[in-house]
Formats: C-alpha cells, sequence, structure tokens
C-alpha cells in the first residue's frame, strides 16, 4: 500500500528547478529595471515553495506493506524515512474491526498493535481486512 502522489521525487526536483529557473529569471529583469525590492521577495518565495516541496518529498515514498509465510505476519511500515517492522504469529493475531468514520483498522497480539490502511481507499479497505482474515485463524 502506497501512499498516492502526483510526482515522484525525481519529477519534483525537474519542477523545482524549472520554477527557481524561472523565479531568477523574472526577478533578475525587474532587478535591471531598478526594483532592487524583488530580491527580498524572491527569496521569500523560494523559501516557502523549498519547504513545501520538501514536507512533500517526506511523505512521497511513504508506504505499507504486510507479508504472509506460513504462521509469520510481517508488517513493514515506512512513514516520513522512519522504518518499523513488527512481526506477528498468523494463530494468535487478531484483526480489529473499524468503525465506519476510522480510516485505518489494527493488527493485534498480545501487547503489540499496529495500524494499517491509511493509504487504501474504502472499496479496497474493507476487502483487505476480509482476505487478512483468511489467513489469520
Amino acid at each position: 500500500m502506497r501512499r498516492n502522489c502526483a510526482l515522484t521525487p525525481g519529477q519534483l526536483l525537474k519542477f523545482y528547478i524549472a520554477l527557481i529557473c524561472l523565479s531568477l529569471t523574472v526577478a533578475t529583469g525587474f532587478l535591471l529595471a531598478g526594483v532592487k525590492m524583488i530580491l527580498i521577495f524572491t527569496a521569500i518565495e523560494l523559501t516557502a515553495v523549498t519547504i513545501g516541496f520538501l514536507i512533500y518529498c517526506r511523505h512521497a515514498l511513504d508506504f505499507e506493506e504486510i507479508e504472509i509465510s506460513g504462521t509469520r505476519l510481517l508488517v513493514r511500515k515506512f512513514i516520513a524515512y522512519k522504518e518499523t517492522v513488527i512481526e506477528f504469529n498468523t494463530r494468535w493475531a487478531k484483526v480489529s474491526q473499524p468503525e465506519e468514520y476510522e480510516k485505518v483498522f489494527f493488527i493485534e497480539q498480545g501487547g503489540q498493535r499496529v495500524a494499517l490502511g491509511q493509504f487504501l481507499g474504502r472499496e479496497k479497505f474493507k476487502s483487505l481486512i476480509a482476505e487478512l482474515r483468511s489467513y489469520l485463524d
């Protein structure tokens, strides 16, 4: 399960470079016309755009992965460059039934609990829970 992003980090970098070139070209034109204040506004604009793009890139590669092999259920989550790996036993793990308004469901076993499904649409959400339950006996 992956986050639905419009641009990959590589495409975003190309767009960012084009945006910087365009902003600096416009700023140079105004600077040559004698408007020195443009440097301040261009610096503010490029700083704000850079911060926004960095935030976007931080979550562009987020994913959740479930692997079932025999009695082993492995959940990998990669959120904001932080990877979490949790292992469950399929005999003891339980899938919680989410409320209608919830956007995640939980896999639980003993004291371990992990939230999944944040990148899924509602139609795939329910089918994934049903498929998982068939493996957990």
